[in-house]
């Protein structure tokens, strides 16, 4: 993942900060609890498609 499309990239539910999970390529927002599937190195950033972890 690009650090420049990670640095703008936000959570669009809260709007918080992104981290990046490389080895279940996944984009992690620690507020929400909710984690972005990343498909074909295009972040998925819809709610509806986005996991909840613990």
């Amino acid at each position: 993942m690009d650090k420049k499309l990670l640095d703008i990239l936000a959570c669009p539910k809260c709007k918080g900060d992104l981290e990046y999970d490389e080895k279940n390529q996944k984009l992690i927002c620690q507020k929400c609890k909710l984690a972005y599937p990343i498909k074909n190195d295009i972040p998925v950033m819809l709610i509806d498609e986005a996991e909840k972890i613990q």
